[in-house]
C-alpha cells in the first residue's frame, strides 16, 4: 500500500526531471528566435516564424493532453492497448487535417483574406508550415509514451529523450544557419520538426521496459474504459488545448490590425518564448500531481503546498527580469532585438509577469479534475478564457489607444484569471467526488 504521506523532497525529485524537460523545450523558442533575428529580413522572418509556430501549436493541440491521459489511464494491459490504438488514430487524423489546410487555395484564402497577412509573410509562413507537417503526430506519440514513463516514476528517462530533442534541434538550426541558403523562418520550423521526431523515437525506445510491465498486468485497480468512454473522457481534454492554442492565430489577426502592428508581430513570439520558460515549470507539474493523487489522495496537502510554492517562485523570477535591467539584457543582448524593439517589448512583459503563477494554479486544478475523470469543466474554463481574450482585444481596438502587444498581454492575463475562477467553482461542485483524505491502493 502506498504510504499515507509523501515528503516534499520526494515530490521535488519526481518533478525535477520533468521541469528540466519543459525548460529544455522552452529554450527552443528563444534560441531559434535569436538565430532568426541575426539573419536577413529580421522582422519579416520573425513574424512568419511566429505565425507558423502558432499554427503548428493549433495542429498539435488535439494530441497534447495524451500525456495526461496515459498518465492517468494506462494502468493495465487492456487500458494501454486501447489508449495506444486511440493515439494512432488521433495522430493520423490530425496530420491529414493539417495537410488539407496547407493546400494553397485554402491556406492563402485563410491567411490573406481572413487574417489579412501581407502576401510576402503569407508565402513564407506557408513554406515554414510545410516543414511542420510531421510535427503534430510526433508530438502525440512522444507525449503518450512520456505519460507511461511518468506513471512508472521514470521521469529521468523523459528528460533524457528531451535532451536528444534539444541537441537535434540545436545542431540542425546551427548547420542550416551556417551552410543553408534558406530563410530564417524555414530554418526554425525544420529544426523543430527534426528535434521532436528524434525525441518521439527515443522516448518509445526508453519506454519499452515500462510497457512490458504494463502488458503483464491483466487487471487494473481502476475501472477499464471502453473506446467510447475513452473518447468521452478525452474529447474535453483535446478541446482544451485546441481552444487555448487557437487563440494565438486569432491573436495574430488582432495584431495585424492593431497599433504598431509590425513591431507587435515581431516581439510577441520573443515575449511568449520568455514567459514560457517560467510557465513551463508549472506545466510540468500537472502530470506529477495526477500521478501522486492517483496513487494516494492522502498526498493532497503536500502536493497542493508544493504547487503554491512553485507558483510564487516562477512569478517572482519573471518579475525580477521584467522590472530590472535584465529585460534589456534578454531582449537586446541575448535575443538580438534592436533597441527600438527592446523598448517596445518591455511593458508587455511586465504585464505578463503574473502569468506563471496563474499557470500553476490552472494545472493544479486540472490535475484534480483529470484524476476524478471529470474533464468537461476543463474545456469549459478554456472556452471562457478564450472568449474573454477576444472580447478584451476587440474593445482595445475600438476604444483604447495602446499597442497591440500591450493589449494582448492584458487580455491574456485577464482571460487566465477567468479560467481560474471557473475551475475553482467546478472543483467546489465536485467535492463529493474527490476526498483528499481518502487513500487509494
Amino acid at each position: 500500500m502506498t504510504p499515507v504521506s509523501i515528503s516534499y523532497g520526494k515530490i521535488f525529485r519526481f518533478w525535477l526531471p520533468l521541469a528540466a524537460t519543459w525548460l529544455m523545450m522552452a529554450a527552443e523558442g528563444p534560441f531559434l528566435a535569436a538565430i532568426i533575428a541575426r539573419m536577413a529580413a529580421e522582422e519579416l522572418n520573425l513574424a512568419a516564424y511566429g505565425i507558423a509556430y502558432a499554427f503548428g501549436l493549433v495542429a498539435e493541440s488535439p494530441v497534447i493532453m495524451l500525456m495526461s491521459a496515459s498518465t492517468a489511464l494506462c494502468r493495465g494491459r487492456l487500458s494501454y492497448l486501447r489508449l495506444r490504438n486511440f493515439t494512432l488514430i488521433l495522430c493520423l487524423a490530425v496530420t491529414l487535417l493539417l495537410g488539407l489546410f496547407l493546400l494553397p487555395p485554402l491556406f492563402f484564402f485563410f491567411a490573406e483574406q481572413l487574417l489579412g497577412l501581407p502576401t510576402e509573410i503569407a508565402v513564407l509562413t506557408h513554406r515554414a508550415l510545410l516543414c511542420l507537417l510531421p510535427w503534430a503526430a510526433a508530438i502525440g506519440f512522444r507525449r503518450f509514451y512520456q505519460g507511461i514513463l511518468i506513471a512508472g516514476h521514470k521521469t529521468r528517462r523523459v528528460a533524457v529523450a528531451t535532451t536528444l530533442r534539444l541537441l537535434t534541434m540545436t545542431s540542425s538550426a546551427l548547420l542550416l544557419y551556417r551552410y543553408g541558403q534558406i530563410n530564417g523562418a524555414i530554418i526554425g520550423t525544420l529544426s523543430l520538426s527534426a528535434g521532436v521526431i528524434a525525441e518521439a523515437l527515443f522516448t518509445r525506445y526508453l519506454a519499452h521496459q515500462t510497457i512490458a510491465e504494463i502488458l503483464q498486468k491483466k487487471t487494473s485497480a481502476t475501472p477499464q474504459m471502453s473506446y467510447r468512454e475513452i473518447w468521452e473522457y478525452y474529447l474535453p481534454l483535446a478541446l482544451t488545448p485546441f481552444i487555448g492554442l487557437s487563440i494565438h492565430p486569432l491573436v495574430t489577426f488582432f495584431l495585424s490590425k492593431s497599433r504598431d502592428a509590425l513591431e507587435s508581430l515581431a516581439v510577441i513570439p520573443v515575449i511568449y518564448g520568455l514567459t514560457f520558460v517560467f510557465r513551463a515549470l508549472g506545466l510540468s507539474y500537472q502530470e506529477v500531481a495526477i500521478t501522486l493523487l492517483a496513487e494516494n489522495r492522502a498526498h493532497y496537502p503536500q502536493v497542493r503546498n508544493f504547487a503554491i510554492g512553485l507558483g510564487l517562485f516562477t512569478t517572482g523570477c519573471l518579475c525580477l527580469i521584467a522590472f530590472s535591467p535584465l529585460a534589456e539584457l534578454w531582449f537586446h543582448d541575448l535575443s538580438g532585438l534592436s533597441q527600438k524593439l527592446t523598448d517596445f517589448a518591455t511593458p508587455p512583459l511586465q504585464i505578463m509577469a503574473i502569468f506563471p503563477a496563474l499557470t500553476v494554479i490552472v494545472c493544479w486544478q486540472r490535475a484534480i479534475l483529470i484524476d476524478t475523470r471529470l474533464t468537461r469543466p476543463i474545456s469549459l474554463a478554456t472556452t471562457i478564457e478564450a472568449v474573454g481574450i477576444f472580447t478584451l482585444l476587440s474593445l482595445s481596438m475600438l476604444y483604447f489607444p495602446v499597442s497591440g502587444a500591450v493589449a494582448v498581454s492584458i487580455a491574456y492575463v485577464i482571460g487566465r484569471l477567468l479560467a481560474v475562477v471557473v475551475l475553482h467553482r467546478s472543483l467546489a461542485g465536485a467535492g463529493n467526488r474527490f476526498s483528499p483524505v481518502r487513500g487509494r491502493d
